[in-house]
């Protein structure tokens, strides 16, 4: 039986259609940007084979270790921030999975041949056993069940079923859980390959039955040299200091450094000035400059300079985010010389970041760190950016003229006077020392000072503040005793002080009965198993709470009475009076004075002793339990005066 449509003229080889249309032109009189569109650099320079990976040595001897060996997982979890390659290392592995080799009859291999069907077909992402999705626009049940489907059948073409999953973590938990079984057990011809930014947010069953690989962050050495080589083979110059600055805004990811270097050679951008134009950047020189303006205290260059970078396009915000880098950088170089040498710097962060690191301290880089730390927030949440960093810059130069905590001790004392701490709250007490240093305080630092005069002593802290900012923290008060074992649930002990028993209210979780005992019950008599209280409110039974608290807790070992005797202070006023006398002893201490005769608006603010219990006292000396225990020691009231050596000589 013959068509019939056998009979129909074939169209002219050369000439119009059958309609008498105009001949297409030949591919060679095409104009070259229409015969080949351009494509960006991120997908021109895509590596094809793990030897153009970048940065990530690690995974790569362990890939070509695992084909060597034909010992290759059944699923892999790649990790990594944006851009450093988690789909393009998943796309080689598809391809070295499924190679045939030119010949046709290849294995796996690490190394795939580029040439053969199914190598040719999954670098031009349409081979139809190598399937990719996106997580973050699928992320339910149904569309985890069409992979779970797809696994049933054999490959059409490859040797394996490669799916690459992409932003994995942004599955539900029903789309995890309907994978877990199929990513268990999958049939021998697939592969499963995970990408994602979030590992953290992928359940742990699946991180389990996936091996592992986390790409890391190319280093910015490593980026500007490929984004150099790049730069030649597109005809390009950069300077040395332009693919720096490019590397350092690529952040470790090769796909957003390439996305720069576009832009660069598509402005004509080929030296640092211009990058940094293009990267709304001030120049790293300008920030070098405004820093030595900040330490100097020069506000009127650093505010200069600003309207420089500003007139230029930069944020400020962004100019405050680069001084702090450039304060990391500093610290840095001070803490790890070595970094001098290195060749992963350029020769103007090397030179000047490393003059700066001399010439600050570690106080003056941790203070300038703090204000703008807290300025890059407040330039966030400002009506006006610019005014908002402005203000920052005037409080880092006004504080960069102000002495450190740590100096500010040091100048209140290099007069020679004895300002050692009193060793208890009636210590001796000093005048001012002369010398001290001139200036408002207002801003300045915080810092801790203990001191001890040997052996177990006083050790506190007070804060002197100033204008709002705090000057400084001289320890005084009492030493810490050494904590108390914690008793046994099953068998606490019993209490041996007053202050024990309301204690053990506490831990039986009765608040309304410890605050009464804490504020409204004053100790008449303490001799166990005898207690005698009397309450300020007689109404409200407080003995009775309490005696039936005991008998719950120690069955028949407590009596408690009630007493019409005046009794001790309540627990809470015994720990005001501590606190009173701490706050006079300070305020009676030398360094303190001077401070306060150096700074006349500041004030003392509360004084703070660790080693106080949660009632404001000091540790108790209890009475020993057993004979064989050596008897405690009694000591003197708080506000005892100390002996005299000539009052221990007993023969005189």
């Amino acid at each position: 039986m013959t068509d019939e449509n056998d009979d129909l003229p074939l169209p002219p080889e050369n000439g119009g259609g059958f309609f008498g249309d105009a001949p297409e032109p030949e591919m060679s009189a095409l104009p070259a940007a229409e015969a080949t569109p351009y494509r960006v650099l991120a997908r021109k320079y895509r590596p094809q084979t793990f030897d153009d990976l970048i940065g990530q040595d690690s995974l790569v001897r362990i890939l070509r270790r695992a084909f060597e060996l034909k010992r290759v997982a059944h699923a892999f979890m790649l990790t990594g921030v944006r851009g450093v390659g988690k789909t393009t290392t998943a796309r080689i592995i598809a391809r070295a999975l499924n190679c045939v080799g030119p010949d046709g009859k290849g294995g796996p291999t690490a190394d795939p041949c580029g040439v053969c069907p199914n190598c040719t077909a999954i670098l031009a992402d349409r081979h139809p056993d190598v399937l990719e999705m996106d997580a973050a626009s699928r992320t339910g049940v149904d569309d985890v069940r069409e992979i779970i489907e797809a696994t049933r059948f054999r490959p059409m073409q490859a040797r394996m079923k490669v799916f690459i999953i992409d932003e994995v973590h942004m599955l539900s938990r029903n789309a995890f859980n309907a994978l877990l079984k199929t990513l268990e057990e999958p049939p021998p011809q697939v592969t499963f390959i995970f990408a994602t930014t979030e590992l953290r947010k992928v359940p742990v069953t699946v991180l389990s039955r996936c091996q592992r690989f986390d790409l890391r962050r190319v280093p910015q050495s490593l980026l500007a040299g490929h984004f150099h080589n790049i730069a030649v083979k597109e005809g390009a110059t950069l300077s040395e200091d332009a693919l720096a600055l490019i590397a350092r805004a690529a952040d470790g990811s090769v796909r957003d450094g390439l996305s720069l270097l576009d832009q660069a050679i598509a402005q004509g951008a080929s030296d640092a000035d211009a990058v940094a134009d293009m990267l709304g950047l001030a120049d790293r020189g300008l920030v070098f400059d405004l820093l030595d303006a900040l330490m100097a205290g020069k506000p009127a260059d650093a505010l200069d300079l600003t309207d420089q970078a500003y007139a230029r396009g930069a944020d400020l915000g962004v100019l405050l985010a680069d001084l702090l880098d450039l304060l990391h950088l500093i610290s840095r170089l001070k803490a790890i010389p070595s970094l001098r040498e290195g060749r992963d710097l350029p020769e103007a962060e090397r030179t000047r970041g490393a003059a700066l690191a001399d010439r600050l301290s570690n106080a003056v880089l941790g203070r300038a760190w703090q204000i703008l730390l807290k300025g890059v927030q407040e330039v966030e949440t400002a009506p006006d950016r610019r005014q908002a960093a402005e203000m920052v810059l005037i409080r880092l130069c006004h504080a960069s003229l102000l002495p450190t905590p740590d100096r500010l001790i040091r100048q209140l004392t290099e007069g020679g006077q004895d300002l050692s701490l009193p060793t208890g709250p009636s210590g001796p007490t000093g005048g001012a020392s002369s010398a001290a240093p001139s200036g408002a305080v207002s801003g300045i630092a915080s810092s801790s000072v203990s001191e001890t005069s040997g052996g177990p002593g006083p050790r506190a802290h007070v804060r002197l503040v100033a204008n709002g900012g705090e000057i400084v923290e001289p320890g005084i008060g009492y030493a810490e005793a050494a904590p108390e074992p914690e008793p046994e649930p099953e068998l606490p002990p019993a209490p041996r002080t007053w202050r024990e028993m309301v204690a053990m209210v506490a831990r039986e979780r009765e608040p309304v009965l410890h605050g009464l005992l804490r504020n409204a019950v004053h100790l008449v008599r303490f001799s166990p198993p005898d207690v005698q209280i009397r309450a300020e409110e007689p109404q409200a039974r407080i003995e009775r709470q309490l005696q039936k608290l005991l008998d719950r807790v120690y069955p028949g070992q407590w009596r408690v009475s009630a007493s019409t005797a005046p009794g001790e202070p309540t627990l809470d006023e015994q720990g005001a009076e501590v606190v009173a006398l701490n706050q006079a002893s300070v305020e009676q201490h030398p360094l303190v004075q001077a401070i306060l005769k150096t700074f006349p608006g500041a004030k003392i603010g509360e004084v703070q002793d660790h080693s106080l219990d949660e009632y404001g006292l000091p540790p108790e000396i209890t009475v020993p339990l057993t004979d064989d225990e050596p008897p405690d020691l009694e000591f003197a009231p708080l506000d005892a005066d100390f002996l005299d050596e000539d009052d221990l000589n007993l023969n005189r």
